[in-house]
């Protein structure tokens, strides 16, 4: 049942940035127990779009993070974590839905966007979507060359770097503006559905913008997150 703990066994991890690792929309809890019985949980998206009974994380390391710095560093294949769920139903995408998509990310917050991403190629839908992706670096994002991959007339990425940019990019870096919002997402007279998802401040800037530039904040779907 999802509401009830269980044991995972890893498959297989892959290292996507200097401080993120994929474990292989919705989310599961993880829960670490140490030998003195002192436990931690946290909730981290999911980036597999399939209904198989693996399940790829993908986690993003704080330093001073009581589980992300374990599950980056130390799990290996065969180890046993306990999860339930997944959870929630708020970031789905289903083939029925035929009006288009607009996914913003701010770091790890793609990784929920990414099975969105991943459902909509699989289905073979014609509903257009855009991805607005910001990172701090190129080296900082999550999924790269697969986007990159599935990039084409039914899938447009924007980049957006905040500190340092590809070389020979045509534009500084910098922070997500109203600007570029409205240079490189669905306008709201084309009634998209919305899906923001990224740290806290991250998603209340953008979301602001996003209204400002006559979105219903009704089809604006935020999700945050804070230390893991």
């Amino acid at each position: 049942m999802v509401g009830r703990w269980h044991v995972g066994t890893v498959v297989s991890t892959n290292t996507e940035t200097p401080t993120g690792r994929s474990i292989a929309g919705q989310h599961v809890d993880v829960r670490l127990s140490a030998p003195d019985g002192y436990q931690a949980t946290r909730s981290y998206s999911i980036a597999s779009a399939d209904s198989t009974e693996r399940v790829q994380l993908a986690v993003d390391k704080l330093p001073d993070g009581e589980v992300s710095p374990y599950l980056v560093d130390d799990l290996q294949v065969g180890d046993q974590v306990e999860f339930r769920g997944p959870l929630g139903g708020w970031f789905v995408w289903k083939p029925e839905q035929q009006q288009p998509v607009q996914l913003i990310g701010g770091g790890s917050g793609v990784v929920p966007l990414i099975a969105m991403v991943r459902s909509h190629a699989a289905s073979g839908s014609s509903v257009p979507f855009k991805l607005l992706y910001s990172v701090r670096e190129p080296d900082d994002a999550f999924f790269a060359d697969e986007l990159r991959a599935l990039e084409g007339p039914l899938l447009e990425v924007t980049w957006v770097y905040t500190r340092k940019t590809p070389d020979g990019w045509p534009t500084p870096a910098g922070r997500v503006s109203q600007e570029i919002l409205a240079r490189a997402t669905f306008a709201a007279a084309d009634n998209p559905a919305v899906f923001v998802c990224g740290p806290t401040g991250f998603v209340e800037t953008v979301a602001t913008h996003l209204v400002a530039l006559g979105h219903d904040p009704i089809s604006v779907k935020t999700e945050r997150f804070g230390g893991k």
